[in-house]
């Protein structure tokens, strides 16, 4: 039986028998490019900076998950799902680049937003048909969300001129977490509800429409405010869950 001859490990280091941060290594650096590709053809007007801060901002949030990964991993293999995860952490993070250099480009701004959300749920889907489920994977995808809809809330009110209502849309994860750190007990594991992942998907789906330019404010604050309750009754619904859980 032949084997690759060591010039093309060269080109393109990955084994199949290479432990699981090492592959997620080698795709994280494809993943940088991919970054630094996107600005460079869609937000060339936000400039060679923004387009640093965009490969950053990715190159953070693929050394926490390859640490997590390194310490937490539960499987020797990485999995499809680990991959898809950070391809969506790649688009979440090109987005970055037009909201630090405030610039227009909504057609692109959405086209990328609308893939990611695609994406989003093919990872879980991948992990439980390989049997590679894992906490560390579950929680590198919640955290690509709150990202997600953080980064799509500052690019309707910072670059499409939506009103501030709607950084609201992109905090509930970060305001749960800031009140996890003065109650521990939220912390604590949740079911999944079927009902959580839809708000979460139509929160998403609205932070998208939001990226549309010359929408009225009425248009916008609207659909926000629904959105908005629909989060606090899900986020308060787990809320109670825990707090009857600990009691």
């Amino acid at each position: 039986m032949t084997t690759a001859s060591p010039t093309v490990w060269r080109v393109f280091p990955l084994r199949p028998t290479d432990p699981p941060v090492r592959r997620f290594a080698v795709l994280a650096v494809v993943g940088a490019v991919l970054v630094a590709t996107l600005g460079g053809l869609l937000f060339a007007s936000a400039g060679v900076a923004a387009i640093a801060v965009g490969v950053a901002v990715y190159a953070l949030g693929a050394s926490v998950a390859a640490w997590r990964l390194h310490r937490r991993h539960p499987h020797a293999r990485l999995g499809y799902a680990n991959a898809v995860t950070l391809l969506r952490l790649a688009l979440v993070s090109s987005l970055v680049i037009p909201l630090v250099g405030v610039s227009p480009a909504p057609v692109a701004i959405i086209a990328i937003a609308t893939i990611s959300l695609s994406l989003d749920g093919v990872d879980g889907w991948l992990a439980r048909r390989q049997g590679l489920s894992s906490a560390v994977g579950g929680s590198f995808d919640m955290e690509v969300d709150s990202v997600f809809a953080l980064v799509l809330a500052a690019l309707a009110v910072v670059v499409g001129g939506a009103p501030w209502i709607v950084l609201l849309l992109g905090l509930p994860r970060y305001l749960f977490w800031v009140a996890g750190a003065i109650w521990p007990w939220l912390y604590d594991p949740l079911p999944s509800r079927y009902s959580g992942k839809v708000v979460a998907v139509i929160q998403m789906i609205t932070l998208i429409v939001l990226q549309l330019p010359g929408l009225p404010h009425v248009l916008a604050i609207a659909p926000t405010l629904g959105v908005l309750g629909a989060l606090g009754w899900s986020f308060g619904r787990d809320i109670v869950w825990l707090w009857r859980r600990k009691a």
